[in-house]
């Protein structure tokens, strides 16, 4: 496709950023670790309904998506972004790493061409640059929803020591969750012999929690909005490093 213009005060890049319309985490931590000469321009997905209270429930919450994704990502095209960011991460793991590279086609097409970074494909790329092969997890997810990242991870050649869903009842609900409860969650899906623990779910506000337990436990812990952040930097030629946020933009 033509190369999209350069804006005066994004050069480096203008980030179309696709997140539900029930997230109030994502614009907050991305923004918090914007560097200079970088936008981010947000089409938020329409949610018919939040609730998020059963396996079915979740099921439902993600079949109505499809759609509205499509009609976001037309809408935050009007600005001419250079690349797209997956703001939601559970729709990116779902049907394991077949359904994760169909979604990324799917998100090329609908707008026209564009490449993307997702939280599957930016957590994958963040765990192989620790080298990490036993993981432990932790998601805001029902059940069914815990079993899609298993899945994914399992089918990419990770083993998964433990995953932890906090089974949060409503997509706005997420947000609510308290850094503590977050660090000890992390805690519970940690073990000597694991390599990396890994946080998904874009409304769960982990990047600074994930952060500060990677200082207590002494390993990666990559929190999914930080590796995605990090995954449309470096994607896209932006190499700043970041303090604040772990290792993984401190030193990757």
């Amino acid at each position: 496709m033509a190369q999209a213009p350069v804006s005066y005060v994004s050069p480096r890049a203008r980030f179309g950023l696709i997140l539900p319309a029930t997230n109030t985490v994502v614009e907050a931590e991305f923004n918090w670790m914007r560097v200079p000469g970088v936008s981010f321009h947000s089409g938020r997905i329409d949610i018919k309904n939040p609730d998020l209270n059963s396996d079915d429930a979740m099921v439902a919450f993600l079949e109505g998506l499809r759609t509205t994704i499509q009609d976001a990502v037309k809408r935050v095209c009007h600005c001419l972004p250079t690349y797209m960011v997956m703001g939601m991460s559970a729709e990116t793991f779902w049907g394991g790493k077949n359904g994760a590279a169909e979604f990324e086609q799917f998100m090329g097409e609908v707008s026209n061409g564009l490449k993307v970074s997702t939280g599957a494909q930016a957590a994958q790329e963040a765990l192989n640059k620790f080298g990490a092969k036993k993981i432990g997890i932790i998601t805001p997810y029902q059940a069914v929803g815990d079993q899609q990242v298993v899945d994914f991870f399992t089918q990419c050649g990770y083993a998964v020591h433990m995953i932890h869903g906090l089974r949060c009842s409503s997509a706005t609900s997420i947000a609510e969750v308290s850094p503590e409860t977050i660090k000890e969650a992390f805690r519970k899906v940690n073990a000597p012999d694991v390599d990396a623990l890994l946080q998904a779910g874009t409304n769960l506000p982990a990047a600074i929690a994930a952060a500060e337990m990677e200082v207590e436990l002494g390993k990666p812990v990559v929190a999914i909005n930080t590796a995605t952040v990090w995954h449309a930097y470096r994607t896209n030629g932006i190499m700043d490093k970041i303090d604040g946020f772990g290792r993984l933009l401190s030193e990757h």
